[in-house]
Protein backbone atom coordinates (compact mmCIF):
# COMPACT_ATOMS: atom_id res chain seq x y z
CA UNK A 1 0.00 0.00 0.00
CA UNK A 2 1.31 3.10 -0.70
CA UNK A 3 2.48 5.85 2.13
CA UNK A 4 0.15 8.69 2.61
CA UNK A 5 1.34 12.10 3.32
CA UNK A 6 -0.40 14.67 5.32
CA UNK A 7 -2.56 16.11 2.60
CA UNK A 8 -3.97 12.20 2.75
CA UNK A 9 -2.83 11.92 -0.71
CA UNK A 10 -0.15 8.50 -1.30
CA UNK A 11 3.66 10.73 -1.53
CA UNK A 12 4.11 8.80 -5.39
CA UNK A 13 1.64 11.61 -6.67
CA UNK A 14 2.48 12.75 -10.27
CA UNK A 15 4.64 15.30 -10.62
CA UNK A 16 2.38 17.89 -10.78
CA UNK A 17 0.72 16.77 -7.89
CA UNK A 18 3.85 17.11 -5.79
CA UNK A 19 4.89 20.70 -6.57
CA UNK A 20 1.04 21.85 -6.46
CA UNK A 21 1.09 20.05 -2.66
CA UNK A 22 4.02 21.85 -1.61
CA UNK A 23 2.23 25.03 -1.57
CA UNK A 24 -1.17 26.73 -1.04
CA UNK A 25 -0.21 29.63 -3.17
CA UNK A 26 1.73 27.25 -6.18
CA UNK A 27 -1.73 24.95 -5.75
CA UNK A 28 -4.13 27.81 -6.88
CA UNK A 29 -1.40 30.04 -9.08
CA UNK A 30 0.54 27.20 -10.94
CA UNK A 31 -2.65 25.83 -12.71
CA UNK A 32 -4.24 29.10 -13.93
CA UNK A 33 -1.17 30.24 -14.88
CA UNK A 34 -0.45 26.84 -17.02
CA UNK A 35 -3.76 27.94 -18.39
CA UNK A 36 -2.78 31.22 -19.52
CA UNK A 37 0.38 30.41 -21.20
CA UNK A 38 -1.60 27.72 -23.22
CA UNK A 39 -3.63 30.48 -24.33
CA UNK A 40 -0.40 32.72 -25.59
CA UNK A 41 0.17 29.99 -28.06
CA UNK A 42 -3.18 30.01 -29.56
CA UNK A 43 -3.01 31.35 -33.32
CA UNK A 44 0.84 31.35 -33.34
CA UNK A 45 1.47 28.95 -35.50
CA UNK A 46 -1.31 29.98 -37.69
CA UNK A 47 -4.91 30.67 -37.86
CA UNK A 48 -6.39 27.36 -36.96
CA UNK A 49 -3.87 26.79 -34.83
CA UNK A 50 -6.11 29.34 -32.04
CA UNK A 51 -9.05 25.96 -32.02
CA UNK A 52 -6.78 23.27 -31.94
CA UNK A 53 -4.84 24.35 -29.12
CA UNK A 54 -7.84 25.80 -27.49
CA UNK A 55 -9.11 22.21 -27.67
CA UNK A 56 -5.78 20.88 -26.14
CA UNK A 57 -5.80 24.10 -23.06
CA UNK A 58 -9.83 22.93 -22.32
CA UNK A 59 -7.90 19.06 -22.61
CA UNK A 60 -5.16 20.39 -20.10
CA UNK A 61 -7.38 22.52 -18.28
CA UNK A 62 -9.20 19.32 -17.36
CA UNK A 63 -6.23 17.34 -16.14
CA UNK A 64 -4.97 20.64 -14.07
CA UNK A 65 -8.69 20.97 -12.01
CA UNK A 66 -8.10 17.34 -11.31
CA UNK A 67 -4.80 17.77 -9.82
CA UNK A 68 -5.31 20.91 -7.89
CA UNK A 69 -8.13 19.74 -6.32
CA UNK A 70 -6.71 17.89 -3.56
CA UNK A 71 -5.25 20.45 -2.34
CA UNK A 72 -7.62 23.32 -3.00
CA UNK A 73 -10.74 22.61 -0.54
CA UNK A 74 -12.67 25.37 -1.80
CA UNK A 75 -12.58 24.10 -5.55
CA UNK A 76 -16.20 22.65 -5.09
CA UNK A 77 -18.77 23.43 -6.92
CA UNK A 78 -22.23 24.78 -5.42
CA UNK A 79 -25.45 25.40 -6.66
CA UNK A 80 -27.42 28.33 -5.07
CA UNK A 81 -30.32 31.26 -6.29
CA UNK A 82 -27.97 33.85 -5.76
CA UNK A 83 -25.59 32.25 -8.23
CA UNK A 84 -27.83 31.95 -10.62
CA UNK A 85 -29.52 35.51 -10.81
CA UNK A 86 -25.05 36.55 -10.87
CA UNK A 87 -24.70 34.24 -13.64
CA UNK A 88 -27.59 35.98 -15.61
CA UNK A 89 -27.37 39.03 -14.76
CA UNK A 90 -23.80 39.02 -15.24
CA UNK A 91 -24.28 37.84 -18.98
CA UNK A 92 -26.44 40.45 -19.32
CA UNK A 93 -24.14 43.13 -18.45
CA UNK A 94 -21.55 41.58 -21.05
CA UNK A 95 -23.73 41.94 -23.94
CA UNK A 96 -25.48 45.13 -23.13
CA UNK A 97 -22.99 47.25 -22.59
CA UNK A 98 -21.04 48.92 -25.94
CA UNK A 99 -19.75 51.87 -27.26
CA UNK A 100 -16.00 53.30 -27.76
CA UNK A 101 -14.75 52.96 -24.57
CA UNK A 102 -15.99 49.75 -23.57
CA UNK A 103 -13.04 47.32 -24.73
CA UNK A 104 -9.50 48.08 -25.21
CA UNK A 105 -8.56 48.31 -28.51
CA UNK A 106 -11.00 51.14 -28.78
CA UNK A 107 -9.98 52.23 -25.13
CA UNK A 108 -6.60 52.69 -26.10
CA UNK A 109 -7.30 54.32 -29.69
CA UNK A 110 -9.27 57.11 -28.00
CA UNK A 111 -6.65 57.89 -25.17
CA UNK A 112 -4.05 58.51 -27.83
CA UNK A 113 -1.65 55.13 -28.18
CA UNK A 114 -1.65 52.83 -31.16
CA UNK A 115 -4.73 50.18 -30.87
CA UNK A 116 -2.75 46.64 -28.70
CA UNK A 117 -2.45 43.93 -31.65
CA UNK A 118 -5.46 40.88 -31.03
CA UNK A 119 -4.38 38.56 -28.31
CA UNK A 120 -5.13 35.36 -30.38
CA UNK A 121 -7.11 36.15 -33.77
CA UNK A 122 -11.32 36.36 -33.56
CA UNK A 123 -12.80 32.82 -32.78
CA UNK A 124 -15.10 32.45 -35.63
CA UNK A 125 -15.39 28.51 -36.56
CA UNK A 126 -17.97 28.87 -39.24
CA UNK A 127 -15.80 31.33 -41.27
CA UNK A 128 -12.39 29.43 -40.65
CA UNK A 129 -14.02 25.75 -41.14
CA UNK A 130 -16.83 26.60 -43.48
CA UNK A 131 -20.33 27.11 -42.33
CA UNK A 132 -21.57 23.94 -40.65
CA UNK A 133 -18.76 22.01 -41.35
CA UNK A 134 -18.02 19.38 -38.54
CA UNK A 135 -14.85 21.28 -37.47
CA UNK A 136 -16.84 24.32 -36.83
CA UNK A 137 -19.20 22.42 -34.31
CA UNK A 138 -16.56 20.95 -32.87
CA UNK A 139 -14.95 23.94 -32.14
CA UNK A 140 -17.91 25.23 -31.27
CA UNK A 141 -18.68 22.96 -28.80
CA UNK A 142 -15.61 22.87 -27.81
CA UNK A 143 -15.41 26.48 -26.66
CA UNK A 144 -18.97 26.13 -24.91
CA UNK A 145 -17.74 23.60 -22.82
CA UNK A 146 -14.30 24.55 -21.98
CA UNK A 147 -15.56 28.10 -21.28
CA UNK A 148 -18.71 26.33 -19.18
CA UNK A 149 -16.38 23.87 -17.39
CA UNK A 150 -13.06 24.56 -17.46
CA UNK A 151 -12.21 28.59 -17.09
CA UNK A 152 -14.42 28.90 -14.42
CA UNK A 153 -12.63 26.93 -11.58
CA UNK A 154 -9.32 28.00 -13.01
CA UNK A 155 -10.27 31.50 -12.79
CA UNK A 156 -12.50 31.58 -9.53
CA UNK A 157 -9.39 29.94 -7.63
CA UNK A 158 -7.30 32.56 -8.80
CA UNK A 159 -9.01 35.55 -8.48
CA UNK A 160 -11.08 35.67 -5.64
CA UNK A 161 -9.57 32.52 -3.69
CA UNK A 162 -6.28 33.60 -3.63
CA UNK A 163 -5.78 37.16 -5.28
CA UNK A 164 -8.36 38.66 -3.13
CA UNK A 165 -6.87 37.39 -0.40
CA UNK A 166 -2.91 37.46 -1.40
CA UNK A 167 -3.38 41.24 -1.87
CA UNK A 168 -4.95 41.51 1.89
CA UNK A 169 -2.20 39.21 3.25
CA UNK A 170 0.70 37.07 2.12
CA UNK A 171 -0.90 34.35 4.58
CA UNK A 172 -4.18 34.49 2.76
CA UNK A 173 -5.42 31.35 4.19
CA UNK A 174 -6.09 33.05 7.09
CA UNK A 175 -7.79 35.66 5.50
CA UNK A 176 -12.07 34.42 5.44
CA UNK A 177 -13.53 34.19 2.24
CA UNK A 178 -16.37 36.05 3.11
CA UNK A 179 -14.48 39.37 4.60
CA UNK A 180 -14.84 42.72 2.76
CA UNK A 181 -11.69 43.99 2.09
CA UNK A 182 -12.48 47.71 -0.08
CA UNK A 183 -8.84 47.78 -1.63
CA UNK A 184 -8.00 44.09 -2.54
CA UNK A 185 -12.24 44.14 -3.93
CA UNK A 186 -11.19 47.16 -6.37
CA UNK A 187 -7.33 45.84 -6.89
CA UNK A 188 -8.79 42.67 -7.89
CA UNK A 189 -12.29 43.70 -9.80
CA UNK A 190 -9.41 46.01 -11.93
CA UNK A 191 -6.83 43.09 -12.86
CA UNK A 192 -9.91 40.86 -13.95
CA UNK A 193 -11.42 43.62 -16.19
CA UNK A 194 -7.90 44.14 -17.51
CA UNK A 195 -7.44 41.03 -18.68
CA UNK A 196 -10.20 41.08 -20.91
CA UNK A 197 -11.21 42.99 -24.16
CA UNK A 198 -14.41 44.36 -22.47
CA UNK A 199 -12.51 45.77 -19.92
CA UNK A 200 -15.76 47.80 -18.32
CA UNK A 201 -18.03 44.55 -18.24
CA UNK A 202 -14.87 42.71 -16.97
CA UNK A 203 -14.83 44.84 -13.51
CA UNK A 204 -18.28 45.06 -12.69
CA UNK A 205 -18.41 40.89 -13.71
CA UNK A 206 -16.24 40.46 -11.05
CA UNK A 207 -17.61 42.91 -8.37
CA UNK A 208 -20.81 40.49 -9.16
CA UNK A 209 -18.52 37.46 -8.62
CA UNK A 210 -16.72 38.86 -5.43
CA UNK A 211 -20.10 39.75 -3.56
CA UNK A 212 -21.13 36.64 -4.32
CA UNK A 213 -18.16 34.74 -2.73
CA UNK A 214 -19.04 37.45 0.31
CA UNK A 215 -22.38 36.67 0.61
CA UNK A 216 -21.95 32.79 0.26
CA UNK A 217 -18.35 32.46 2.00
CA UNK A 218 -17.68 29.75 -0.77
CA UNK A 219 -16.13 29.53 -4.07
CA UNK A 220 -18.93 27.31 -5.12
CA UNK A 221 -21.69 29.12 -6.04
CA UNK A 222 -19.66 31.97 -7.92
CA UNK A 223 -18.13 28.97 -10.24
CA UNK A 224 -21.51 28.41 -11.05
CA UNK A 225 -22.35 31.92 -11.40
CA UNK A 226 -19.20 31.98 -13.91
CA UNK A 227 -20.33 28.80 -15.62
CA UNK A 228 -24.06 30.50 -16.34
CA UNK A 229 -22.62 33.67 -17.60
CA UNK A 230 -20.14 32.31 -20.00
CA UNK A 231 -22.64 29.05 -21.14
CA UNK A 232 -25.27 31.98 -22.06
CA UNK A 233 -22.49 34.01 -23.36
CA UNK A 234 -21.47 31.52 -25.71
CA UNK A 235 -25.60 30.63 -26.92
CA UNK A 236 -25.89 34.38 -27.47
CA UNK A 237 -22.10 33.92 -29.61
CA UNK A 238 -23.42 30.95 -31.24
CA UNK A 239 -27.31 32.53 -32.28
CA UNK A 240 -26.32 36.08 -33.21
CA UNK A 241 -23.28 35.62 -35.01
CA UNK A 242 -21.65 37.52 -32.43
CA UNK A 243 -18.27 36.25 -32.50
CA UNK A 244 -16.55 39.60 -31.28
CA UNK A 245 -17.10 38.01 -27.76
CA UNK A 246 -15.40 35.16 -28.28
Amino acid sequence: MARRSSWGCPTDVKALGKILAGSPVTARVAPFAIFLALTFFQGRFGAASAYWLYLAKSLAGLWLIWEMRPFVPELRWAFSGEAVLVGVGVFALWVGISGEWTTQNSLWTRLGFSAPGKFIPSWDPPEQFGAHSVLAWLFIVTRILGSTFVVPPLEEVFYRSFLYRYVASQEFLSVPLNRFLPWPFLATAFIFGISHNEWLAGILCAAAYQWLVLRKNRLGDVMTAHAITNFLLGLWVVTRGAWQFW
